[in-house]
């Protein structure tokens, strides 16, 4: 049932050509406009592209994913969906399967951009970059399943972003290392999944070795389970 509901999800978004064009092709952009606001000022976007890597594809997929899942509930699709003999987790697995293959394309053309276009330097292997890339879209991804359980409009939904994506932004590491933010502070940034996605950017551009990447990344893998369990638990077969 998984693969039917991916399946479906997966021909939804191909109905819808200006969604698609932003999930590939956002995150390039970004990060191109990124290159060239620090063109001219020495080693700036090799620190910081690598995080915005992570956080490029974290943002679009909380956005879509959100606001795709309200309008399935509100529209009563979902209720529908659910009279089937589907599970909630199902549901939710699915959708999380279908935007990871959509992920896999995103984030590979971004590392490519960045890489090979851009001349973003690693000194770990390419492919670590995409992993790490792909697994924030899937965490998202889950968030924005979560999320869109407690909206009842897509604008509700939209709001969610100022409480569950800034924090995380301001906090994660790229406007300031954690290591040199207050005590208090710190503290929070390590209970936000978005922390540990920038910390395993960061570590590929720094060394070749990949054991703190892998941790950071079963970290993040821990809060998509999380977030996909709390989701299944409070997923809703209309909004009311």
């Amino acid at each position: 049932m998984v693969v039917l509901v991916a399946g479906r999800v997966l021909r939804q978004l191909r109905r819808d050509r200006r969604t698609v064009v932003m999930l590939l092709l956002l995150p390039c952009l970004l990060e191109a406009l990124l290159w060239w606001v620090y063109r001219d000022v020495g080693e700036v976007f090799d620190r910081v592209g690598p995080g915005l890597l992570a956080v490029f594809p974290f943002v679009v997929m909380f956005l879509v994913t959100s606001v795709a899942t309200l309008r399935e509930r509100s529209s009563g699709t979902l209720e529908r969906l659910l009279t089937l003999p589907v599970t909630r987790l199902d549901l939710l697995l699915g959708h999380a399967l279908a935007f990871a293959l959509v992920a896999v394309v995103q984030a590979s053309l971004a590392v490519a951009t960045s890489v090979g276009l851009l001349g973003l330097t690693l000194a770990g292997p390419g492919w670590l970059l995409v992993v790490v890339a792909v697994t924030n879209a899937v965490l998202g991804t889950a968030l924005g399943l979560f999320v869109s359980a407690f909206a009842r409009t897509e604008f509700q939904a939209v709001q969610f972003m100022p409480v569950f994506v800034i924090p995380q932004l301001l906090l994660c590491g790229l406007l300031l290392p954690r290591a040199e933010m207050p005590g208090t502070l710190r503290a929070v940034s390590d209970l936000l999944p978005l922390s540990y996605s920038v910390d395993a950017m960061a570590e590929l551009t720094r060394s070749s070795a990949t054991g703190a990447v892998w941790r950071d990344l079963a970290v993040v893998g821990c809060f998509v389970v999380l977030a996909l369990g709390l989701g299944a638990a409070t997923l809703r077969r209309r909004t009311p």
